[in-house]
């Protein structure tokens, strides 16, 4: 089934955010907001510096950025999409404050249950880099410590040939729609399935176009 076959949202008052990773910029998004436009979707990409802040802080900010879209009358529901860290920002933003318009969370090779990168080069970069510390595999690191999402519909997008996240990582432990596509871990922004399968999921909370797992 092609997703982008129907029509786009039937209020048109649905807004997809998006946000990127550690060391990347809100442009790789670029492809991946067009083609969801094109669906018919509005969006919004939000950009950040990913090297010296904190994931917390970073998270404090994305949620103040939801409130505001939240109080905004024009907007019924808020969805995510998120790539790799930006996924563990997207979770400690919505525990830190309620969300009552979000909608569906789609996260791409989220490192769920930390890095195996950041646990091998943490002694090196961490302390220059407080992301690295937060998301290494390590049960007490910050991406561990957190609980699994809450009162939102979540899918998983991971990527087969991750060179910076296992496939088990990118799993949370409630249940969630899971899929893996051929992939590297940024490559699975540029590729048209991706849009395909995100756009089904924000539809129907089903990846619809392909074979979940």
């Amino acid at each position: 089934m092609n997703a982008f076959a129907s029509a786009g949202p039937q209020s048109g008052r649905d807004i997809v955010v998006l946000t990127h990773g550690f060391m990347a910029h809100r442009l790789l998004l670029n492809r991946l907001s067009g083609r969801l436009r094109r669906a018919g979707w509005q969006t919004r990409v939000w950009g950040y510096e990913s090297l010296r802040t904190s994931v917390a802080r970073h998270a404090e900010r994305f949620a103040d950025l939801l409130t505001e879209l939240s109080n905004d009358n024009q907007i019924d529901r808020i969805h995510l999409v998120t790539h790799s860290m930006g996924c563990i920002i997207g979770r400690l933003a919505i525990s830190l404050t309620p969300q009552p318009k979000l909608g569906r969370f789609v996260m791409l090779t989220p490192p769920n249950r930390g890095s195996f990168i950041a646990t091998r080069t943490v002694g090196v970069f961490g302390r220059l880099f407080p992301p690295v510390a937060e998301l290494t595999t390590k049960p007490d690191s910050l991406v561990n410590s957190l609980a699994d999402p809450a009162g939102v519909e979540v899918g998983v997008i991971a990527a087969a040939q991750d060179a910076l996240v296992e496939l088990e990582s990118t799993r949370l432990g409630i249940p969630h729609e899971h899929i893996t596509l051929p992939c590297l871990h940024s490559a699975v922004l540029f590729r048209k399935d991706t849009a395909q399968l995100v756009d089904a999921f924000l539809r129907t909370g089903r990846f619809l176009s392909g074979k979940s797992n």
